[in-house]
């Protein structure tokens, strides 16, 4: 389990993380997630060890990182894939961090053929690309057995087949009974990784929720409609509150109408139906609403 209490940062007059508390469930994988500069890396890199909290604490396993015996053997954690030694192979990387907690060399070939490190295990660090790395730091983190994982943008610079073992790792660990903690901004992976989402802005939680409660939580009843008169059927909509936005000639899209009500005025208008969708809110939707005013750095519009 990873817990956090009133966890607070600040660095000078800048709040990174404002107070925030949590609990991470054994058997499942939470989703970490809000905009650049919301805390989230602040927050992993608090429940490593590598920054100290101002305030409050963050436990993993029952204990803050440093106070552990064997912290390998209890967290593993991915934070950044670069910070290696670019002079030693992947194999020598994963023998050297063994040797410090007494594990085998028979655990490192395990891992790297977990990983599919084993066509680089001989090169050098330096002559990895990125989604290399990221299965080194993978491999790595894996290497006490530990009860819980800590995974920081862990699919940046993979391949279609890595970003899937990933997704798939991260269920098969949380189904072995782990602590499986992974921030992304892929809502795509998000959506089909996590069973639980924690969701930060400005340091602050936004949302602490279920994946399902969450994207289900406010969203908009939207319908895909396409109709042989769409002019005729939206004029005839227009009196029920329902907001209308044209997509081509034949197509539109309703909220705030339900697909019966719609299906009920096109008979009474008589209008020829091709196409009435109901439109399932997704986890990017969901999470756009709730971290608009949270945005820090914005993008502008294009030309």
């Amino acid at each position: 389990m990873i817990t956090a209490e009133n966890l607070t940062k600040r660095y000078g007059s800048t709040t990174a993380v404002d107070g925030i508390s949590f609990a991470l469930k054994p058997g499942q994988v939470t989703g970490f997630l809000g905009p650049n500069g919301s805390g989230k890396s602040t927050t992993m890199r608090m429940a490593v060890g590598l920054d100290r909290p101002t305030s409050g604490a963050i436990t993993v396993c029952g204990m803050e990182y440093p106070r552990h015996p064997a912290p390998i053997r209890s967290v593993g954690a991915v934070l950044d894939a670069g910070a290696t030694h670019p002079g030693r192979t992947g194999r020598g990387h994963l023998k050297i961090l063994a040797a410090t907690h007494r594990i085998s060399s028979a655990r490192v070939e395990e891992l790297i053929e977990l990983t599919g490190l084993g066509p680089a295990a001989h090169r050098r660090i330096k002559q990895y690309s990125l989604g290399m790395n990221q299965r080194l730091g993978i491999a790595a983190a894996l290497l006490g057995d530990p009860a819980a994982l800590i995974l920081d943008e862990p699919v940046n610079g993979l391949d279609p087949e890595g970003v899937r073992w990933v997704r798939q790792l991260c269920r098969q660990l949380a189904a072995e009974g782990r602590t499986v903690f992974v921030s992304s901004h892929l809502m795509s992976e998000v959506a089909q990784t996590a069973d639980h989402l924690i969701v930060l802005g400005r340091g602050r939680i936004l949302a602490d929720a279920p994946m399902r409660d969450f994207i289900s939580d406010g969203a908009e009843q939207r319908t895909l409609v396409r109709a042989e008169d769409a002019a005729t059927l939206m004029s005839a909509l227009s009196g029920q509150s329902a907001a209308v936005t044209t997509l081509d000639a034949e197509t539109f899209e309703v909220v705030g109408v339900s697909p019966r009500d719609i299906g009920r005025r096109a008979l009474e208008a008589g209008v020829v139906l091709h196409e009435l969708s109901p439109q399932h809110s997704t986890l990017e939707d969901s999470y756009m609403r709730l971290t608009g005013d949270h945005v820090e750095y914005r993008s502008g519009e294009a030309a």
